[in-house]
């Protein structure tokens, strides 16, 4: 209860402080008061701008980014396209898990495609939330995924699901020959200059595919940055334009918030402007506004019950009400160092 008084306390303090002219500096100051907040970095135009950690957190240790992990299973997949390792987004399941799928595996399952997966639309009974135990606690996490029921046709509506993202874990492993964490390594971490650490796997030696990832918050800006630059980082081309397209297109709806989803990442409008996020359970994220070549990412302690919707209910506060107002102050000075 104390937590949530602290948090709903911030959220009255940044609607009634939007209007003031504080800078990016006095806005990180002034989240100290998010007590479960760990870091935000604030980065326009490639660069960090601001950055601050709270309660001994720092920007530079891996945390756990939690579903935030889904967003970059798509940009790895998205590459093991460009690289022909995969088909294409049309590609079936079927194609895949041979040892899983007999004679009378059902038709349905066996044509669900690599884009379906990623953007949720597989069809198949949700692994998460209340499912989610279960699931991890089985012998074989692939087979428990198989076998769930249909609950709609693939392509159909958006079904949250975990299981969707391990699935692709385990067709790139297959489909490249090397783990998750070795291709995620080669392709992705050190052309971005950062170092990614192991993270849990099922029984079978496959890597989590959409939780669990460890990432520092740093390395999260990067990550928003490629999709500013449509795929290249510091010149080098990472993933194609083509894919970073496709995966911020509308494909398929929340049917809680209403919010549209694409291969990985979310979409809203944040103080009028078109925004796209990695959402990690309890606070993790990397916003993208390209309007602004605005990247910022949060990492928070996750928190159980209403205090966490109250803190999420916090960060987009923080990021619509305060960060993005105080981001177009510092542009409009610069365009007139004389302004008051």
């Amino acid at each position: 209860a104390a937590l949530l008084g602290t948090m709903l306390h911030f959220t009255g303090l940044v609607r009634s402080a939007s209007a003031q002219n504080y800078t990016l500096e006095q806005v990180l100051e002034n989240a100290d008061a998010l007590t479960a907040l760990e870091t935000v970095l604030v980065a326009k135009g490639g660069e960090v701008v601001a950055e601050r950690g709270y309660n001994g957190h720092s920007a530079t240790v891996p945390t756990n980014i939690k579903s935030a992990s889904k967003t970059v299973m798509s940009a790895l997949v998205g590459i093991a396209i460009d690289l022909g390792y995969i088909a294409g987004v049309n590609q079936t399941i079927g194609d895949y898990f041979s040892e899983y799928f007999g004679d009378d595996a059902d038709f349905a399952k066996t044509r669900i495609t690599v884009g379906q997966l990623l953007s949720m639309q597989s069809g198949l009974e949700t692994t998460s939330n209340r499912n989610y135990g279960r699931w991890v606690q089985s012998g074989n996490w692939i087979r428990h995924i198989l076998t769930r029921p249909m609950i709609d046709q693939p392509g159909g509506r958006r079904i949250y699901s975990t299981g969707n993202t391990h699935l692709l874990s385990a067709i790139l492993t297959e489909a490249s020959g090397m783990s998750t964490l070795e291709f995620g390594r080669r392709y992705l971490a050190e052309k971005l200059g950062f170092s990614l650490p192991g993270w849990l796997r099922d029984p079978q030696g496959v890597y989590f595919g959409g939780n669990e990832m460890q990432m520092t918050p740093r390395a999260m800006v990067s990550v928003g940055q490629l999709v500013l630059s449509c795929g290249t980082y510091a010149g080098t081309r990472v993933v194609s334009e083509a894919w970073i397209l496709a995966s911020l297109k509308p494909r398929s709806r929340s049917e809680r918030s209403g919010r549209e989803y694409g291969y990985g990442w979310w979409m809203r409008t944040l103080a009028g402007y078109q925004a796209y996020y990695a959402w990690g359970y309890g606070g993790q994220f990397i916003f993208v506004v390209p309007d602004l070549s605005l990247v910022v990412t949060t990492t928070s302690l996750p928190t159980p019950g209403e205090g966490r919707r109250a803190h999420l209910r916090s960060l987009y506060d923080l990021v619509e009400q305060q960060i993005i107002p105080a981001v177009e102050r510092k542009v409009e000075t610069r365009r007139d160092p004389g302004r008051l």
